[in-house]
């Protein structure tokens, strides 16, 4: 009996520290994909903008690179984004090899940088799992912890982008796991209090420094209509994304999707530069000037040409092979509905609310809605911008467009299944399709 609870601790302090060391490498590992895809996406943006040949180049190049790589250097299969880890976790068939790190961490960087309208996140999440799959492989530990690695390193890879530890532990619970052990939450606590830790000490910086000191109370019915509008709009944009994955799949020429999806990308981001890759800056730049925003008809035009075109051009990166998901998507959604509903309020109705409010709230609320993650988007959206002011109003607004998106489409992106056209409720099968 004493030899047998030897081993158990032996390998209870083993997973101790494969937590730890999850933590580490995917705090790096999150720093520089992020720090990375920024730099050259806004020299490749700004290039771009100077000469509008380059929109119709670099999309082209970014997805016959990616295709090209997963040829010859990534064994040729396809990454599968989340459902990677979902069949990691839900079978014994491992999803997540050691190549699957640096196949994410390429393929989601040359997505962004070369304008795929797509986000890191999701790129991020699986290369971070993948660290605790190999973590759990390669340091002998057993394969009761799997699922326990799997899930810290998806918590501290969301932390380290987000710079929010709660909003790691929430996703990788409320999304990926879904359901509560004291293992998991041991292994998932250690993980983002190590990139916590790591951030802290490299002084990391938040994504959006908009400035919020309150909130009216009188806004609260406009909060609840966001809450709708955002649960409509995430169920436009979940619908989008299954329908040109069903359509481009059908196309059986590899390089006839890429190319077709290259040029419809092309069309969206010069039509729209801000559709070009996260947009994230665009954001940022409002935060920093919200009186810059000029009220006008030309200006309603480009709100709703984003809100229209987004989606589809999301759609088609993923569709044509870029590799990333719909996490950063819905932030810039969310961002700019919550701006078009605050100035539609203000102009027409006299509704003095105020306008970052409802882009912060909004980030939330969509994200909410499309990954029908509530608590995760409240806290994500919060440690975003190091800011708990709006706490009550993106709390109430993301029920509602979580409950609006579910009522409209009972599954996210990630847990449909083409075959039936509802959401999975068996085991995993391999006609199951994901994002």
């Amino acid at each position: 009996m004493g030899e047998k609870n030897h081993s158990k601790n032996k390998e209870l302090y083993k997973f101790i520290l494969a937590s730890v060391l999850i933590g580490v490498v995917c705090a790096i590992l999150g720093d520089l994909l992020k720090t990375l895809t920024e730099h050259y996406e806004s020299r490749f943006f700004n290039l771009a903008k100077n000469n509008w040949l380059y929109f119709l180049v670099f999309p082209l190049t970014g997805l016959v690179l990616i295709s090209l790589l997963r040829q010859y250097l990534f064994k040729r299969r396809e990454n599968k984004g989340i459902r990677e880890i979902y069949d990691t976790i839900k079978t014994r068939h491992n999803e997540l090899p050691v190549y699957k790190i640096p196949s994410h961490f390429i393929n989601g960087f040359l997505t962004l940088a070369f304008g795929g309208s797509t986000g890191i996140e999701v790129s991020t999440v699986v290369a971070s799992a993948s660290v605790g799959a190999v973590a759990q492989t390669k340091a002998g530990i057993h394969h009761i912890y799997r699922k326990e690695l799997i899930c810290a390193g998806v918590a501290a890879g969301v932390a380290a982008l987000f710079n929010s530890p709660i909003a790691g532990a929430l996703f990788a619970l409320e999304v990926i796991y879904k359901k509560i052990s004291r293992t998991v939450l041991i292994g998932i606590l250690i993980s983002v209090a190590t990139v916590w830790c790591f951030n802290f000490l490299l002084h990391s910086d938040n994504l959006f420094h908009p400035k919020l000191d309150h909130w009216n109370y009188y806004a609260i019915p406009w909060f609840l209509l966001l809450g709708v509008m955002a649960g409509l709009h995430a169920a436009y944009l979940t619908k989008c994304v299954l329908f040109f994955k069903q359509k481009f799949s059908r196309i059986s020429q590899r390089y006839t999707r890429i190319l077709l999806g290259a040029l419809l990308i092309s069309a969206c981001i010069i039509t729209f530069p801000q559709l070009y890759g996260d947009g994230y800056h665009y954001i940022q730049e409002i935060f920093n000037d919200p009186a810059s925003v000029k009220v006008s008809y030309a200006f309603f035009f480009l709100l709703a040409g984003i809100l229209v075109l987004k989606p589809i051009a999301t759609s088609l990166t993923l569709a044509a092979g870029g590799d990333g998901g719909i996490f950063g998507p819905s932030l810039f959604i969310g961002a700019f509905l919550g701006l078009l509903v605050a100035t539609v309020l203000n102009t027409y109705f006299d509704a003095q609310v105020i306008p970052v409010n409802f882009m912060v709230i909004g980030m939330g609320a969509v994200l909410s809605a499309s990954l029908h993650a509530p608590f995760t988007a409240v806290f994500l959206v919060c440690g975003l911008v190091n800011n708990y002011t709006l706490l009550i109003p993106v709390l109430a607004t993301c029920l509602v467009s979580r409950l609006t998106a579910k009522l409209i489409v009972p599954y996210t992106v990630y847990s449909y299944s083409a075959v039936n056209t509802i959401p999975v409720r068996s085991k995993p099968e391999n006609t199951k399709k994901e994002v």
